[in-house]
């Protein structure tokens, strides 16, 4: 374990110690902490702060109350493809943001934290150096994970949305450098919703790699089907591992990502993005169809002034459409599930249930 003190300076209060959790933590039976986790993405730069809520009284028996978050596109990755590191532009952009964080934590009076960068960091070549600049500049140490460990998270933190008579459920997260997949499986005689960790993919594809690749803003027919069928040849070898595995009639998919809830967003017809609506939302495979038929009719200027999507989104969503097409077109199903939750709410989950401050619940 190590352990990262949130910044002091002359002109600043010492901030508390920050436990930042790379294994696992001793057991407390504690719940007085307070919680933060940091995801940051090829795109986004995400924060939730939360406490334990010991007796879930909100929809899907959420366990965590959170008493704040944050949110930024800031496009880690922008580039990355191409010149294989991290440019100048996108590392300023990204300390802004962490800096924000930092304070939020500090208000907030963090005392336990995992703070966790993904796949641009992963890629970069000088990702090593760009956590240590982070270090340096905000007092945060982030931590770069695995492929396997960020699909554990995101299906601890939205697997609670899983239908609980499912036998098998396909969980994705289509983020801004790489897709993650994840079957989980139900064991026979199970009645109480418990889902194991049958199988797992992580692929280097992701709508801002998708669209710097292809181009994000002006979307024709043939630039759509180009981009689906890269993302089903990708997809292909896992869609082949699971092929024998069993369905019952109530498979469906679980998608957590931008993508899905600005879908999610257009389908319900949003004038503003409302999560409350999104999250735990079912979605049919029409719906999901018409959905994305509406965005594809869109152009640019049209994305950028829809209230689910805006110009920070509007180059990038018809990337993650084409990725969710292979999907759906590799694991068919009746359904989507749409999850405004994933990694930080599983890493908040784990750091509490390994302190004791709540029972692991499935």
């Amino acid at each position: 374990m190590r352990e990262s003190g949130l910044p002091s300076t002359a002109s600043a209060p010492a901030a508390p110690e920050l436990q930042v959790e790379h294994g696992v933590a001793p057991s407390s039976l504690d719940s007085r902490h307070t919680y933060a986790a940091l995801d940051l993405g090829t795109n986004n730069c995400r924060l939730l702060v939360a406490r334990p809520e010991r007796r879930p009284r909100r929809r899907n028996n959420d366990s965590l109350r959170i008493i704040d978050a944050f949110s930024r596109i800031v496009r880690l990755g922008e580039g990355l493809g191409k010149a294989g590191r991290i440019s100048e532009e996108a590392i300023e952009r990204t300390i802004a943001a962490l800096e924000i964080c930092r304070e939020k934590m500090e208000a907030r009076g963090v005392t336990r934290a995992r703070l966790v960068a993904t796949q641009a960091c992963r890629s970069a070549a000088n990702g090593d150096e760009f956590i240590e600049r982070v270090r340096e500049r905000t007092g945060l140490r982030l931590e770069i994970i695995d492929r396997e460990t960020e699909a554990r998270f995101a299906a601890r933190g939205c697997g609670s949305l899983a239908d609980p008579a499912a036998e098998s459920v396909l969980l994705f997260d289509i983020g801004g450098g790489s897709t993650e997949l994840v079957w989980l499986t139900r064991e026979r005689g199970d009645h109480n919703g418990a889902y194991a960790f049958r199988a797992w993919t992580s692929l280097e594809l992701g709508v801002v790699t998708l669209a710097e690749h292809f181009g994000g803003r002006s979307v024709s027919a043939e630039t759509f089907a180009a981009m689906a069928q890269q993302s089903r040849e990708l997809l292909a070898p896992f869609a082949g591992r699971m092929a024998a595995e069993r369905r019952c009639p109530r498979f469906h998919l679980l998608g957590t990502s931008g993508t899905v809830t600005t879908l999610a967003g257009v389908h319900l017809g949003l004038e503003r993005y409302d999560r409350w609506r999104v999250d735990g939302l079912w979605m049919s495979d029409e719906d999901a169809t018409r959905a994305i038929m509406r965005l594809r009719d869109m152009d640019f200027e049209e994305r950028v002034a829809n209230g689910c999507i805006g110009p920070q989104r509007a180059d990038l969503v018809l990337a993650g459409c084409a990725i969710f097409d292979a999907i759906r077109a590799l694991f068919p199903a009746q359904r989507t599930r749409i999850a405004d939750r994933g990694l930080r709410e599983g890493m908040l989950l784990e750091l509490m249930e390994a302190d004791g401050a709540l029972m692991r619940r499935v």
